[in-house]
């Protein structure tokens, strides 16, 4: 194992084992599609990766807060200090659509500050994994052992070309205007489309240079990626103050961010 800590290890299982039942729903015909009050789409993998996360998670004693899981009152959960965040299944989109660029994400949240970041691509069977002050990794073909592991970020030669990665379900207006402002000084600049957590762990690795965010995110989408971004030594900040972005705040909507 990558960090000899229990809660990493179980963190890592719950990943890996959600990726397996997600998988198993990704190949039937019917997802159970239903759409949530705020519109987003919701399918049978989503809850049922809840359920296997929440079962692993037990065994730490931890709060959780998750996207599919019961509304916690602000009011009980400022209190915590140290809780899981976890997004069962980010990217149900790319699910819908059978793109395979989805992903699960548990982070360990500390006094509003992830600390710890598991990020699973099951159909990539790609696991980005991160722990601040210890570092970041890749594991490729995560449920083959002995377990294939790259230190990220990645050692890329000098790229001249500006990589900037944007979402495939939500670019805007705004996106592109940014863009636009960083040719003053880069030029040459190529776009990459990604879905899910997968944009925040290709900064991570290096396989991007920057992440502009300008669309609603919830705290859950991108607080594992956070993590991974922050132990590979990059940043992820609010795109208006340049502070970094926080966690449990009473509104769980994150700020529109730049990673980097």
């Amino acid at each position: 194992m990558l960090f000899k800590d229990p809660i990493f290890e179980i963190a890592v299982n719950a990943v890996l084992l959600a990726g397996k039942k997600i998988l198993e729903i990704y190949g039937e015909d019917d997802h159970g599609v239903e759409i949530k009050d705020d519109q987003s789409p919701l399918t049978r993998a989503d809850k049922a990766a809840h359920w296997v996360i929440m079962d692993k998670l037990e065994l730490t004693a931890l709060p959780v807060l998750s996207e599919e899981g019961r509304s916690i009152l602000f009011a009980d959960r400022s209190k915590w200090r140290r809780f899981w965040m976890v997004d069962p299944l980010d990217g149900t989109k790319e699910f819908i659509s059978k793109n395979g660029e989805f992903t699960v994400n548990i982070a360990l949240i500390e006094d509003g500050k992830p600390v710890m970041g598991v990020v699973y691509a099951p159909v990539l069977d790609e696991l980005y994994v991160g722990a601040v002050g210890k570092g970041a990794f890749l594991v490729k073909h995560a449920l083959v052992e002995p377990w294939e592991i790259e230190e990220l970020p990645k050692s890329n030669e000098f790229q001249s070309v500006l990589r900037v990665v944007g979402s495939r379900s939500h670019m805007n207006d705004e996106t592109v205007a940014f863009v636009d402002g960083l040719r003053g000084e880069h030029p040459e600049i190529e776009m990459v489309q990604r879905g899910s957590s997968l944009k925040i762990c290709m900064v991570a690795a290096g396989d991007a240079d920057i992440y502009p965010r300008f669309g609603p995110t919830m705290e859950w989408d991108t607080a594992a990626g956070h993590a991974v971004v922050k132990a590979a030594g990059k940043s992820m900040v609010e795109a208006e103050s340049g502070k970094e972005l926080r966690y449990n705040k009473e509104d769980l909507l994150n700020p529109y961010f730049i990673v980097r």
